[in-house]
C-alpha cells in the first residue's frame, strides 16, 4: 500500500488507461453500475441509453470496446451490431442481454460478437469479460488518450 493511505483503504489499479468502452444500457441503474464499475477499474467510459444514441456517439467517437443490451427502445443491441459492421467497424461488441437473439445472430454470421454476457450479470463477471475481450486488443496503440468522462 502506498504510504500516507490509510489502512483498509481501497487502492485502484489502472487497467489500461487508454482503454475506451462505449455502454449501452437502457436500464438507467444498469448503465450507471456498469459505467462505474468499469471506470473503478480504470478504463474511460462513455454511456448511452440506447442503440440510436450510441450509433451517433460511435459517428463522431473511437472506442476500443462496444458493450450493449439488446432489447432497446430505436434501436436494439442486433440492430446497432448490424449499423457498425455494414459500416466496417471492427470494433469489438459485448451482448449482454437477458434473452438472446439466436435468430438474427444466425442469420448474421458476419456480427463477430466478441462475447455474450447473459443477463442478470454480476459486475465481477462484467469486468472478466471486458478483460478478456481487451486482453486480445491493444488498447495502447489503437486509442488516443481520453480527455474525461462522459457519463
Amino acid at each position: 500500500m502506498p504510504a500516507g493511505e490509510p489502512a483498509g483503504a481501497a487502492v485502484q489499479r489502472q487497467t489500461n488507461p487508454s482503454c475506451r468502452i462505449l455502454v449501452v444500457e437502457d436500464d438507467r441503474d444498469v448503465r450507471r453500475a456498469s459505467a462505474q464499475a468499469l471506470m473503478n477499474s480504470g478504463y474511460h467510459v462513455e454511456a448511452a441509453e440506447d442503440g440510436a444514441a450510441a450509433w451517433e456517439i460511435l459517428q463522431t467517437k473511437t472506442f476500443n470496446l462496444l458493450i450493449t443490451d439488446n432489447n432497446m427502445p430505436k434501436l436494439t443491441g442486433v440492430e446497432l451490431v448490424k449499423k457498425l459492421r455494414s459500416a466496417r467497424m471492427a470494433l469489438p461488441v459485448i451482448l449482454a442481454t437477458g434473452k438472446l437473439p439466436a435468430e438474427a445472430l444466425a442469420k448474421n454470421p458476419s456480427f463477430q460478437l466478441a462475447a455474450l454476457l447473459p443477463k442478470p450479470f454480476y459486475i465481477s463477471e462484467l469486468l472478466d469479460t471486458v478483460k478478456n475481450v481487451l486482453s486480445e486488443a491493444d488498447c495502447a496503440t489503437t486509442a488516443p488518450n481520453c480527455l474525461g468522462i462522459v457519463i
